[in-house]
């Protein structure tokens, strides 16, 4: 006969395997989509030209006018002009197809 804690053991019974298994779902859950988001990130400030139309993580809207290492100079209304840190660019803005 048994012991009880063998015959209870089970596929999870090993606590490293679960550990392991946690481990598995949190990497495709959260790490995996989280570095795919800044690898497209980088890829998106890498690609800022002159004249893109780009929002900030601010919610400001603006046109490129110069791209410099680490800043770009936005157009913003009117003829202002405003310097951001590239980081701090949300996305470009695609011109509607119509």
């Amino acid at each position: 006969m048994l012991p009880l804690a063998q015959a209870t053991g089970g596929l999870f019974g090993n606590p490293l395997l679960l550990l392991g298994l946690l481990f598995v779902v949190m990497y495709f859950t959260m790490i995996r989509p989280q570095t795919k988001q800044a690898k497209a990130h980088r890829a998106l400030i890498e690609s800022l030209t002159k004249g893109d139309r780009v929002v900030t993580v601010g919610g400001i809207h603006g046109t490129i006018r110069q791209v410099d290492d680490a800043t770009v100079l936005a157009e913003v209304d009117g003829g202002t002009k405003l310097r951001f840190d590239k980081a701090k660019i949300a996305y470009k803005v695609v011109p509607d197809a119509a």
